[in-house]
């Protein structure tokens, strides 16, 4: 099927519920037309943090865009997994239009928390209206002392963490997150302090206190990204694995290319972790600024041997190479989220002078070094990759900063991933065309 919104052709949609259910007829049409269609390469993209449907279709529009083109001669088809994220429209995307929201003008104040935020909130939270009410209230008057960020903290834990059916961590070592444990006015004074070093305007003239009011929309930010990280692995585990099963059954000679944006790069690791035995038929993984621990892989953690990730063999389930793309520009994931993983772990007390101590390798991610601990992965720059550099199996790290390197506070380049290289990049670990 082309969907006229779409720029390939054949395009197919998998819309998947919190819980990993699927579209009946969307995943029957899938799986019936890439046999009649003659596909020889299935191309699947998950989207990350994406607040709607047609976000999701843009990305999956521009990203596929030039695919046609550098493997003319390739039976590809192309699958968008739509699935139910969210996230906070201050968070750039570079090339992607501002949200109308976004665009307001200037003369009057705006909300800490602008309409488009709100209703994703409310969305991923239910029956919560009240609570995310006098949460933005709060934000946007920012009363002093101490007991305003106090509310505040207790206010997120209203927040439900969990929700239906769950993913594992990805390591077994990982504790709640640091919106429902530790201190918040502590860990609101430590994303305050973390959020002045990413921006370029800071105000650098003399020390002063950092104020827990700067850091607080970014733990309501950390409580949304945590029900968020185990959703999309649930919906990999329990939704995408045992479509991919499925369709393997049917059409098994399909070549299956899995492709995932930040949290989106979670959904489809974890599909592999759902994919039934013994289907081969995933021929490669390209992780786009993976929004998850780079410990996910490893059969040990460096820290604590007794201990490993939760896809500490999923890797081996790849007929193809596991490619993790990473990049230092990505301020999402270099410096919030070890900073959110460490608040969670054993060690939240320090306090918010430390931070640059503690952010060390064991609260990184994916999209900022690659895959940690895993014995034998290759090391390449984008370049290399591209360059006929990608071994045929195995996970490889490749420092894709040469094109992801745009964006702003406080997020960065985590976005920054429309790039003919990248795409060529997914070609390349496909061995497609």
């Amino acid at each position: 099927m082309a969907d006229p919104g779409t720029s390939v052709s054949p395009y197919w949609e998998l819309t998947f519920d919190a819980d990993g259910d699927v579209d009946g007829p969307e995943r029957d049409r899938l799986v019936a037309q890439v046999t009649e269609r003659g596909i020889r390469d299935l191309i699947v993209f998950a989207h990350g943090w994406n607040s709607d449907r047609s976000g999701a279709t843009a990305l999956y529009r521009r990203f596929f865009a030039p695919l046609p083109r550098l493997a003319p001669r390739a039976r590809i088809g192309y699958a968008g997994v739509i699935w139910p994220s969210m996230r906070f429209s201050d968070e750039p995307i570079p090339d992607f239009p501002r949200s109308v929201a976004a665009e307001e003008v200037r003369a009057t104040p705006r909300p800490a928390l602008d309409e488009d935020t709100r209703r994703a909130l409310l969305e991923t939270f239910p029956g919560r209206a009240t609570v995310l009410d006098r949460l933005a209230r709060l934000l946007d008057e920012r009363p002093a002392g101490a007991e305003g960020p106090a509310e505040f903290g207790r206010l997120v834990r209203l927040l439900p963490a969990t929700e239906g059916r769950q993913a594992v961590a990805d390591t077994d070592e990982d504790g709640e997150p640091a919106v429902f444990t530790c201190d918040p006015v502590t860990a609101c004074e430590q994303f305050a302090e973390a959020l002045a070093t990413l921006e370029p305007a800071a105000d650098t003239a003399g020390f002063r206190l950092p104020d827990p009011w700067d850091g607080a929309k970014e733990l309501l930010r950390q409580a949304a990204y945590y029900r968020m990280k185990r959703r999309a692995g649930t919906v990999g585990e329990h939704g995408l694995g045992p479509l991919l099963g499925r369709l393997a059954k049917t059409a098994p000679g399909v070549r299956v290319h899995l492709v995932g944006h930040s949290l989106g790069g979670r959904l489809v690791a974890f599909a592999l972790r759902g994919l039934p035995e013994p289907v081969r038929t995933v021929k490669s993984v390209t992780l786009l600024q993976g929004a998850f621990s780079h410990y996910v892989f490893a059969a040990r953690l460096p820290h604590a041997a007794d201990r490993s990730g939760a896809l500490k063999d999923a890797w081996r389930r790849v007929d193809g190479p596991l490619v993790c793309c990473h990049s230092h520009f990505d301020t999402a994931l270099g410096t919030i989220y070890p900073l959110a993983s460490r608040l969670a772990g054993d060690d939240r007390s320090c306090a918010g002078n430390e931070i640059a101590a503690v952010l060390g390798p064991r609260w990184g991610a994916l999209g900022h070094d690659g895959a940690q601990a895993v014995p034998g992965t290759v090391r390449l720059d984008l370049a290399a990759a591209l360059g006929g550099g990608l071994p045929a199996a195995g996970c490889v790290n490749v420092d894709a900063a040469a094109v992801v390197r745009r964006g702003g506070a406080p997020t960065g380049a985590h976005s920054d991933i429309v790039h003919p290289e990248l795409a060529r990049l997914v070609l390349a670990a496909g061995r497609i065309g």
